[in-house]
């Protein structure tokens, strides 16, 4: 045996007994060979294996999906992945974790023939990791984030407040008279009653949003984010949260089969990019729980008092807005949508509060408040009932038979399970002509969902519904979902127009969301043009139907009759 011929034996023996998982693949990342170790661990043979890309059998739930892709980049380029670690798959479903290191082959030609890939597994290193930051920065009885890491984490909320200029929420929470409990039943029912009240906290809690942590004994914190910039909205959005926790933490709990109740005092306070100081923040809260005890316990008090009165306030107008809905303050007036001549292509329905008090209230006040309480449910169904009964009376004018009305219709709308069936039997209910209703969608409604949100919107476009996507460019502007959603209608928003003529930004917007729409076969309508010049550019970059001021402020549907039959 030449020399060199045992040099490749000795390698031969080293790469088969080597703890490390080798693979080799060819330039298309398919796998030729795989040595005993990769066997071993992930279960799958070289037989099993050959032919197949590493990620179609070893990803899986919780493989990071970024870390893959720039991987994948990596290679596309030729260039070589040193120490990524990631979560991998054995065949039978079990995770592990690897350093992952690849190297090209190239040929003479410097052109890529192989990629050979050697995995370590660092699984119980990644373990090990994990004890170490659960003992530091994990409560032993609850499980919880502890203090030190919620410093952590609220330091990072404030900063990401600061970016999104979203407001945020801190709930400090007191067990009222947990003492006597320890006192009386001992400190192991006491433990037990924490662990509950923590996996209560949770939740009430958004996944990835908010986080709750226990500062030590009975006290425990919650930290809310992306609330609403405004501090009066965020107040509100606070105070839903409050309650929620209140209502968890007074439902009994039974501790070695012997039934407890428990109560909590909260203090709120709210943060924003402003915020300097997170220890501050605790500090206020701590203050507000204080008052909240002194007001006879099982409450919540915010820490600024106007906070509290403007929460006091919303509440009430929310429970107005309940009586306003029975007994029919709300009425619905119509914006004109016209085309190029000056015609009338179709309106927007517009609902309107008029308030035996208060007088004539704005929608910016009522709809988001209709939002976060759940009432934009029952308000958007009133409001499709009563425009389609419209639609009927004007079905009967020559001249008005063939207009569309447009309804907005929420979020919280759309995902109701019995929506489709809402809508039909409105439909159904009224004689209402299916091709003469429009419904507007917000982009931010892709969010979530999306597939149900298609499957619906496609339940209706058969009946001869037709969709128009309001406010485009604002939100979530994806060619992804928007080809695939069964539009008629892009709207650019007014955001855009109201600037056009100054702002090349806004300008340029305009002209793509007008070029996109004539690519897809949308019709486009251009919101709040006030002023002829808007009329005229927009008129240049190939817009035929407008809403805005210019062509008239919403009206009841008399005042449109009077306006357009005369």
């Amino acid at each position: 045996m030449t020399s060199e011929q045992e040099y490749f034996r000795r390698l031969e023996l080293v790469v088969q007994n080597t703890t490390n998982m080798i693979v080799v693949t060819d330039r298309d990342r398919r796998i030729e060979w795989v040595n005993p170790s990769y066997t071993r661990v992930t279960g799958w043979t070289l037989e099993e294996a050959q032919g197949r890309r590493p990620h179609e059998m070893l990803h899986g739930p919780e493989t990071d999906r970024g870390v893959s892709a720039r991987v994948g980049a990596l290679l596309k380029k030729g260039q070589p992945v040193e120490n990524v670690e990631i979560i991998n798959y054995t065949k039978d479903g079990d995770s592990y974790w690897v350093s992952l290191n690849i190297q090209p082959v190239f040929d003479d030609a410097g052109e890529i023939t192989q990629f050979v890939s050697i995995q370590t597994d660092i699984t119980e290193r990644k373990r090990t990791e994990k004890e170490i930051e659960r003992l530091a920065y994990y409560d032993p009885l609850t499980g919880l984030p502890n203090r030190r890491l919620l410093m952590d984490r609220l330091t990072q909320a404030v900063a990401a407040s600061a970016r999104t200029r979203e407001s945020g929420a801190l709930f400090f929470i007191d067990l009222d008279n947990f003492k006597d409990l320890n006192d009386t039943l001992g400190h192991d029912r006491g433990d037990q009653l924490l662990q509950r009240v923590a996996d209560k906290l949770r939740s009430c809690t958004r996944e990835g949003l908010d986080f709750v942590a226990r500062l030590g004994g009975d006290e425990f914190v919650v930290v809310t984010t992306r609330l609403d910039s405004d501090r009066s909205g965020a107040a509100v959005q606070a105070s839903v949260v409050g309650e929620k926790l209140l209502t968890a933490l007074n439902q009994s709990v039974h501790l070695d089969e012997q039934l407890f109740y428990s109560t909590p005092s909260i203090g709120v306070t709210l943060y924003d990019g402003s915020t300097r100081r997170v220890d501050e923040l605790l500090k206020q809260a701590d203050l507000a729980m204080y008052e909240a005890k002194g007001s006879g316990k099982n409450t919540m008090r915010f820490f600024e008092e106007r906070m509290q009165a403007a929460v006091m306030d919303r509440a009430k107008l929310e429970t107005d807005l309940r009586h306003g809905l029975m007994q029919e303050q709300l009425f619905l007036q119509y914006q004109p949508i016209v085309t190029l001549d000056g015609a009338l292509h179709g309106v927007e329905a517009l609902v309107r509060w008029q308030h035996p008090r208060r007088g004539l209230i704005s929608p910016a006040q009522f709809i988001p408040l209709a939002e976060h309480s759940g009432l934009i449910v029952p308000l958007g169904h009133w409001v499709l009932q009563q425009a389609c009964q419209q639609l009927v009376v004007w079905s009967e004018l020559d001249r008005f038979c063939d207009l569309t009305i447009a309804v907005n219709v929420s979020a919280r709308q759309i995902r109701h399970p019995q929506f489709v069936d809402q809508v039909m039997a409105i439909l159904d209910t009224t004689g209402a002509r299916p091709d003469r209703l429009k419904l507007e969608l917000t982009e931010s409604l892709m969010l979530n969902d999306v597939e149900d949100i298609i499957s619906k919107m496609a339940a209706l476009k058969a009946l001869g519904v037709a969709f128009s996507l309001d406010d485009f460019g604002t939100g979530y502007s994806s060619l992804g979902y928007l080809k695939r959603l069964p539009l008629d209608q892009l709207k650019i928003d007014q955001s855009f127009v109201r600037d056009v003529l100054t702002d090349t930004n806004d300008a340029a917007i305009a002209r793509t969301i007008v070029t996109l729409a004539h690519s897809l076969d949308l019709e486009v309508v251009a919101e709040g043009v006030e002023t002829q010049a808007q009329m005229d550019f927009l008129l240049g970059l190939g817009c035929r139907t407008f809403q805005g001021y210019l062509f008239g402020r919403p009206d009841a549907a008399a005042g449109i009759k009077t306006r357009y039959l005369n």
